[in-house]
């Protein structure tokens, strides 16, 4: 029995994709006036933006994604798959709370950062004690965690000292719009026998 339904590597991985191409035609339409590297993706969805329908689509979609793939990923841990939805449910929010066309939003960015902790705590919540395939082992949930929080504390970082906010922000989220895929892969392929050698064979 699968430990995840195939359809989950399509929402996995129409994540990331999603959400990276959206950013960059949105930064496109925007022209020349848009810095990616010191301005955020909230900028893009922003009211009066040329792309914000592009990147607004594309939140919805990654949001869409999120669900689906909590949906599927019945290998993972209750309150992983619970928080990864819950991730899910915040990009599909903050899609329809964009930030004004000119400083921020208070309901956008508390949004925001409920989605970041959730999408950040998944993998260390998913975790199925150590049995089952790679991804969903205790190490690599808490690597995965590990890396999105230091990916999270640098983008406040940078957003203190307006640094290179959208850098930052760029980084973690495709980060964390990707791990699901693994997660999905890895399980596929512990089905598979990717993970365990043949049978009558040394370890």
């Amino acid at each position: 029995m699968l430990l995840v339904p195939r359809w989950a590597l399509f929402s996995s991985g129409c994540a990331p994709v999603l959400l990276i191409a959206g950013w960059m035609i949105a930064a496109s339409l925007e022209g020349p006036a848009y810095d990616p590297a010191t301005q955020t993706i909230s900028v893009l969805a922003a009211y009066g933006a040329a792309g914000s329908w592009v990147m607004t689509a594309a939140l919805l979609a990654l949001g869409v994604c999120h669900l689906l793939t909590a949906w599927g990923l019945r290998a993972a841990a209750t309150a992983g798959r619970v928080a990864l939805a819950g991730g899910g449910v915040t990009a599909l929010v903050v899609a329809l709370l964009p930030t004004p066309s000119s400083g921020g939003s208070l309901r956008h960015g508390s949004v925001a950062a409920v989605g970041f902790a959730f999408l950040a705590l998944w993998p260390l919540l998913a975790t199925d004690g150590g049995a089952g395939p790679w991804a969903l082992r205790p190490a690599a949930s808490a690597a995965a965690t590990a890396l999105m929080v230091t990916g999270a504390t640098w983008f406040l970082l940078e957003l203190h000292r307006q640094g290179a906010v959208g850098v930052a922000e760029r980084v973690v989220t495709a980060l964390q719009s990707l791990w699901p895929f693994v997660v999905v892969t890895s399980c596929l392929r512990h089905v598979g026998g990717g993970d365990e050698p043949p049978a009558g064979q040394p370890d």
